[in-house]
């Protein structure tokens, strides 16, 4: 198969009405099993109703930016209360420093590169110079043919629902409601790109979109998706496109943050969590629901106030350094996430799918790679539970730039436009930054370069880069790989 064939159709809908039928076999094997073995997952899923799932994404904000992550200024109380009630992950990563490979893996359980969404084909066509998101001009999308974190989910039982940015292409094929989703509202891209338009499922309903109070609307149908399926296992995915430029709120927020109108947006975001939190209390669903809260890269440090701030990490959105990738996450459970605990081990979005698919009783696709792990030994808090990833990958685009393993992180040669390709008006972008190794047990800022004090470990990260350019290829030294499968293409 090309990067130009077409994943719409008959195949499409044939393949996914097979998988769903193979999922619900798979999934009452695993709880049988589950209940024989005494697993805490088959012991949840027999127990009682499946869990629902709520994950809330927001848009670059930083790590810094949630007031139990560290924020000075930007007062979240309702984030906070989560954490209080649940765990906070100070280790967790997404796949990618912007937006579409980012929500990519979240949808997929893979890599970007996988699921050829690192670097999209520009308004041309042609893959040189990539595109690094998806535009309102842009001829591609999710494949059809992949298995999203929904059509998982609804081939359990699940109703589904899609509330926000989705970025993942805005062509038919592409949208929620043709990937897993039972109901769509949203912007199908970023608040920045024009046509600035929202949807309801696959019907533009306001162009151009009134910003100031897309968060409020947004969360008002989130909360109408909570209350009409309170009784049965539902799926809601929150994408929020604040606090991504340029920032809107409305005048119930407006002047109210410290952190100025940056601070006003996510103290907005804030209230929604509440919000939430709030209902599915009143719908008596806390003991029987999983929320998730985590954004889908680092900050927009060239927005100067206008973005957020990554502290104690190095650099922020666009980059590969843990400012650009490591992101605030917090999972709430009543009676089964630990309250007021927190997680350091290494996490990232692409193991919410085989995560949330399992505690419903399923199995993830077996066809087919998927990189993402199953957490719920660290979300339960197993006493002597270990990050379940060997290695995790730092792409930005087609180019490997870094690999992590442990405490330890090895970036590769690059150039001065790799450091800075969110930094304008910088000269001599061809400047070579020598490779470099550092302990994030201990420096977390990415601040000493200990590569010459540990040869052993750079050899042994080595070898793990050999098998990334290997499996998933590496456009820097021109290695194509052999586990990526092709972009969604429509036919001009």
């Amino acid at each position: 198969m090309g990067r130009e064939s077409l994943y719409m159709g008959v195949h499409a809908s044939t393949r996914r009405e097979f998988f769903s039928r193979t999922l619900v076999a798979a999934g009452a094997a695993l709880v049988a099993q589950g209940c024989a073995t005494g697993t805490k997952a088959g012991r949840h899923a027999a127990a009682r109703r499946k869990p629902n799932f709520i994950i809330i994404l927001t848009d670059d904000q930083g790590y810094n930016d949630v007031g139990c992550f560290g924020s000075p200024n930007i007062k979240t109380p309702n984030l906070d209360r989560m954490a209080a009630e649940g765990m906070k992950f100070t280790d967790f990563h997404v796949s990618a420093p912007v937006c579409t490979p980012s929500r990519a893996s979240l949808m997929t359980g893979c890599y970007s590169q996988r699921v050829g969404l690192a670097a999209t084909p520009n308004k041309d066509g042609n893959l040189e110079p990539p595109s690094y998101v998806l535009f309102s001009h842009s001829k591609c999308g999710i494949n059809p043919d992949e298995v999203t974190i929904a059509e998982a989910l609804k081939g359990l039982g699940y109703a589904t629902g899609c509330v926000g940015k989705w970025h993942l292409g805005h062509l038919p094929p592409f949208l929620p409601t043709r990937n897993g989703f039972d109901s769509y509202y949203g912007i199908p891209y970023s608040n920045d790109m024009l046509p600035s338009m929202l949807m309801r499922n696959e019907e533009v309903i306001e162009e151009p979109v009134e910003q100031d109070t897309l968060t409020e609307r947004y969360t008002e149908e989130a909360v109408r998706f909570i209350t009409e399926h309170k009784e049965q296992p539902f799926f809601l995915y929150l994408p929020h496109n604040m606090p991504h430029t340029p920032l809107h709120v409305s005048q119930k927020f407006a002047g109210q943050s410290a952190g100025g109108l940056y601070g006003d947006v996510v103290e907005c975001i804030d209230w929604s969590v509440g919000r939430v939190l709030d209902t599915v209390r009143d719908c008596g669903l806390e003991e029987n629901t999983v929320i998730l809260f985590t954004s889908d890269n680092g900050p927009w440090l060239i927005r100067g106030e206008d973005g957020g701030f990554a502290t104690p990490l190095r650099a922020g959105k666009g980059t590969t350094y843990e400012g650009g990738m490591r992101v605030p996450c917090i999972m709430r459970w009543k009676g089964h996430i630990p309250a007021g605990s927190t997680c350091g081990e290494l996490a990232t979005t692409m193991d919410l799918l085989p995560t949330f698919v399992q505690l419903a009783g399923g199995a993830p696709p077996t066809d087919r790679i998927i990189d993402g792990k199953d957490l719920w030994s660290l979300m339960s808090g197993t006493p002597g539970a270990v990050s379940p990833h060997e290695a995790f990958y730092y792409y930005f685009g087609q180019e490997l730039h870094a690999v992590r393993s442990g405490p330890w992180k090895l970036r590769l040669e690059s150039t001065l436009r790799d450091e800075d390709i969110y930094r304008p008006g910088l000269n001599r972008k061809d400047v070579k930054i020598p490779p470099a190794l550092y302990n994030l047990q201990n420096d977390v800022g990415e601040q000493k370069n200990v590569y010459d004090d540990h040869k052993e470990v750079v050899e042994r990260l080595m070898v793990l880069v050999e098998k990334a350019r290997e499996d998933l290829g590496d456009s820097r030294t021109g290695r194509v790989g052999k586990g990526v499968r092709p972009v969604g293409m429509v036919a001009e």
